[in-house]
């Protein structure tokens, strides 16, 4: 038996049939390249035909293998700076441990999150945590997988 998809994942490849590459009115390119010495990078940008507006994004992301982390740099055209430090596999095998915050120098706005994912053969666990000044708010799921059939 595989490990179930996240609950965020179910039904995911039927919405991306209606919404993905469907943008009427909407021009769209992303390019993914990746260095020789393993920094990859992604940026996305699109028009909007209808109000004119443009939007960018450009993320960097550096995995240190042997030690199951991933160092994630984002910054888009709202200027809104990111960044996400993840570990994975080494606390516990199927384990997934996340840092992500988030800062928009122009109005002051930062947010946290800290995020945990545990997969294992049949089950597939979650559990984030949002740190914002509303105060903190705590998300949890879980999937379980049992002969082809899915739960969550």
């Amino acid at each position: 038996m595989a490990i179930p998809p996240s609950y965020a994942d179910l039904g995911k490849s039927a919405r991306d049939t209606f919404n993905k590459g469907y943008g009427f009115g909407l021009v769209k390119l992303d390019v993914k390249t990746k260095s020789a010495s393993g920094v990859e990078f992604t940026t996305s940008g699109s028009s909007n035909t209808d109000t004119g507006k443009v939007n960018g994004s450009l993320e960097t992301k550096y995995k240190w293998a042997e030690y199951g982390l991933t160092f994630t740099e984002k910054r888009n055209t709202d200027n809104t700076l990111g960044t996400e430090i993840a570990i994975e596999d080494q606390i516990a095998k199927g384990l997934k441990l996340t840092f992500d915050t988030t800062f928009s120098p122009n109005t002051g706005k930062k947010s946290g999150k800290i995020k945990s994912a545990y997969k294992r053969e049949c089950l597939n666990l979650g559990c984030d945590v949002d740190f914002d000044f509303a105060g903190p708010a705590i998300h949890g799921s879980a999937v379980f997988g049992y002969e082809g059939w899915l739960a969550g």
